[in-house]
C-alpha cells in the first residue's frame, strides 16, 4: 500500500486532532474490521476532480432553439435562448448529482452509472449553483 492506514479506533479516539489532520496536512484512510475510507477535506476533494471538465455539445435547430447535450451523462436539453439552455443544463446537473446521491448504491453499482462518480463528486463539491454553470464547457 502506498499510505499508511489508521485504525477506527484510534481515530474514534483522537477525533478532533483527525480531522484537524485531514484539513491541514491530507487526506487520511481509515480501517474499520474489512471496511476502508478516505477522510479528505472539500478543498481537496474540489482539487481531485480540478481537472475534469463538464464537456457538452451545442446544437442550434431549425426552429433556432438550442440543445445542449452534456457528452459524459445522460443529460439533454432545449430551449429559445443560450443563457437558458445553460440554466437548464445546469438544473439537470444538480438534480442528477442530488439523485445520484441520495441512491448512492443502485446508481454505483449500475455499470452504466458507475463512470458518473467523478462528475457527481465534482458537481457535490461546488460551493453553490453559479460554480455548477461555470463548469458547463459547451462546443
Amino acid at each position: 500500500m502506498m499510505h499508511t492506514t489508521l485504525s477506527a479506533t484510534d481515530v474514534r479516539k483522537n477525533w478532533s486532532q483527525f480531522n484537524d489532520d485531514v484539513v491541514r496536512e491530507g487526506p487520511r484512510f481509515v480501517r474499520r474490521n474489512r471496511d476502508e475510507w478516505a477522510a479528505l477535506s472539500s478543498e481537496h476533494l474540489e482539487a481531485a476532480f480540478d481537472h475534469l471538465e463538464i464537456n457538452s455539445t451545442l446544437f442550434i435547430e431549425n426552429d433556432k432553439s438550442y440543445t445542449m447535450s452534456v457528452n459524459d451523462l445522460d443529460i439533454t436539453e432545449n430551449a429559445e435562448s443560450l443563457e437558458e439552455v445553460l440554466d437548464l443544463v445546469a438544473d439537470a446537473l444538480v438534480d442528477y448529482a442530488q439523485e445520484y446521491m441520495d441512491s448512492f448504491q443502485m446508481y454505483f453499482n449500475s455499470p452504466n452509472r458507475r463512470k458518473h462518480l467523478p462528475y457527481v463528486l465534482k458537481l457535490i463539491a461546488q460551493p453553490d449553483y453559479g460554480a455548477v454553470r461555470s463548469l458547463i464547457v459547451y462546443a
